[in-house]
């Protein structure tokens, strides 16, 4: 167990830290409940936080685990570590392994798609299922809208305003829910908080540079699909995303043709955040085939 920070929100957030210490540092996590292992794996700017209400609506029913990445959260933020999405993965690969998970129900969203996906495809014997929120596994640099707003993140300006003014936080954040208004300055103040100087939000930085940077990375994922085709998944995806638009939809499933795919007309980037209590009904129905 760790000392929780004074800026946790424990109403909001009422689970036991759990910590694990892994090459990349101690991990920090939440596991809640017991029977079969839900794993959920955030993107960037995000923490397990995001999480919450499925967390806390399935661990009445299901083993809940929520880690927060290196770099994230409330995990160490060593400074000999890339943070690159390659190395997230190795370090989810690793913590899986630590804990000797089986038979997960693997729950990704934003760059949880490729650093948890990577896992599936090395190892689909110990996935049952997935539930993919709005992500994508494959490079980016066709996507021209995608392109602009990685070079500029990249750029010596983006890394600036990452870095001094959290800018994914303060501004991406907001701008990527299909409501502003669902965003209360209680919940913003979670993801303020813990990326609130410029160690915290290096991670974020890398992320966003290597939003075209790993495209090879991505690429490599994604020419290993076929691995993944026969494991039972749920796509649940935010329409007002202007983010992983729709399109991204489609691709998925072309891989996932049998799959329930669940649109949210009304909600953006953050499903989990803005309607959680539409989603948690497909996702019980989802768990309990």
């Amino acid at each position: 167990m760790i000392v929780q920070p004074d800026w946790l929100d424990k109403q909001a957030y009422p689970f036991a830290s759990h910590t694990l210490n892994l090459d990349a540092g101690q991990i920090h996590y939440a596991d809640e409940g017991t029977g079969e292992t839900i794993l959920m794996v955030h993107g960037t700017p995000m923490w397990s936080f995001l999480y919450r209400h499925l967390i806390h609506d399935l661990r009445d029913d299901y083993r809940v685990i929520a880690l927060d990445k290196p770099g994230f959260g409330l995990s160490d933020r060593p400074t000999d570590y890339g943070y690159t999405p390659a190395e997230q993965a190795a370090t989810l690969a690793a913590f899986i392994q630590a804990l000797d998970l089986r038979d997960i129900t693997l729950v990704v969203h934003d760059f949880g798609g490729p650093t948890g996906l990577s896992y599936a495809l090395d190892h689909p014997q110990h996935v049952k299922r997935l539930v993919l929120f709005n992500t994508w596994m494959w490079s980016l640099r066709g996507d021209w809208p995608k392109r602009l707003v990685g070079g500029f993140l990249s750029s010596p300006l983006g890394r600036m305003l990452c870095l001094r003014y959290n800018l994914e936080v303060n501004v991406i954040v907001p701008g990527a829910y299909g409501r502003r208004s669902r965003l209360t300055k209680a919940i913003h103040d979670q993801y303020r908080r813990a990326s609130a100087d410029e160690t915290a939000r290096w991670a974020i930085w890398v992320y966003a540079r290597e939003l075209l940077a790993s495209a090879e990375w991505y690429d490599s994922l994604w020419a290993r699909r076929e691995a993944l085709r026969d494991i039972p998944a749920l796509l649940l995806w935010g329409m007002k995303d202007p983010v992983f638009t729709p399109s991204y939809l489609a691709r998925w499933q072309t891989l996932f043709p049998d799959a329930k795919a669940v649109t949210f007309p009304d909600s953006g980037h953050f499903v989990q955040e803005e309607v959680p209590d539409e989603a948690l009904p497909h996702l019980r129905a989802f768990l309990s085939e």
